[in-house]
């Protein structure tokens, strides 16, 4: 993979995916607008902030907008997220993010590639793990419980916010979890991007006496399979530093960073 196979893979991802706005839209969730951001309201524990690009926007005019958002969700008593990508523009970006006081949290990596390779794969599960497609709240919470687990704070939110997105359309996304017997050892979701060639691919997060065991690996190849039957040509992932080169050993390629910058009142 050459560096301009790796920008048109870039190129693709802004084009397509930004700015990440859910379609349809999940009851209760609202979508407004300023300049060129875009907020989306009530789709999980604090609004999302996204965009496409800044169309130019420096200096003071881009304090003023940063600004704005600040007011904007210190009247709702709500937290933002402002999700940075490494190659947007302006370069201090961040630095007048965090002026403002945004608070940077844990960088991923953004990677893009094609759905072929990922559904090809055929990981082995361990014996006694199957893998299983739900849409029951029964389900959602167990989920929500495990990703508890192994991160030691609330995910709530991650119940009414799939349900709901369930609800709006079961045909936009499709809930994964691995079970070992009656536990959920792990479990990922894949959004099937209306409009576009993309599926996205999130969670994945497992319970450590499970993990460098395969189920990572087969829940990516379970989803990217549900996508290519869609037919979608690309996969992408927001991932973390462990999961990184599992993807990237399955042929995807790292095409920009992603930071959360979050504004809390």
């Amino acid at each position: 993979m050459t560096d301009l196979d790796a920008r048109r893979l870039r190129d693709a991802y802004d084009a397509q995916i930004r700015p990440e706005i859910p379609d349809p839209l999940p009851a209760g969730v609202t979508v407004d607008s300023d300049g060129p951001l875009t907020r989306v309201l009530g789709l999980d524990q604090r609004g999302f902030i996204t965009y496409r690009t800044l169309d130019g926007l420096a200096g003071p005019a881009l304090d003023a907008l940063i600004a704005r958002q600040v007011e904007f969700f210190r009247a709702r008593g709500e937290g933002a997220e402002w999700k940075l990508n490494g190659h947007d523009e302006p370069a201090d970006l961040g630095d007048r993010l965090r002026a403002a006081g945004f608070v940077p949290e844990e960088q991923e990596t953004v990677v893009v590639g094609p759905v072929a390779a990922l559904a090809a794969a055929v990981p082995v599960l361990p014996e006694g793990v199957r893998l299983r497609e739900v849409t029951a709240m029964a389900d959602l919470e167990r989920v929500a419980a495990m990703e508890e687990a192994v991160w030691n704070s609330d995910r709530s939110h991650l119940v009414t916010g799939l349900a709901r997105e369930i609800e709006a359309d079961p045909q936009s996304i499709t809930v994964v979890v691995a079970e070992a017997g009656d536990e959920a050892i792990s479990a990922g979701w894949v959004r099937y991007q209306r409009g576009t060639g993309f599926a996205t691919l999130w969670g994945g997060s497992t319970l450590p006496q499970w993990r460098r065991r395969g189920v990572y690996r087969a829940l990516v190849a379970y989803r990217a399979r549900l996508a290519e039957q869609r037919g979608k040509a690309l996969v992408q992932v927001d991932c973390s530093p462990e999961s990184r080169p599992i993807l990237e050993r399955l042929g995807l390629v790292a095409v920009t960073t992603t930071t959360p910058y979050v504004y809390t009142p």
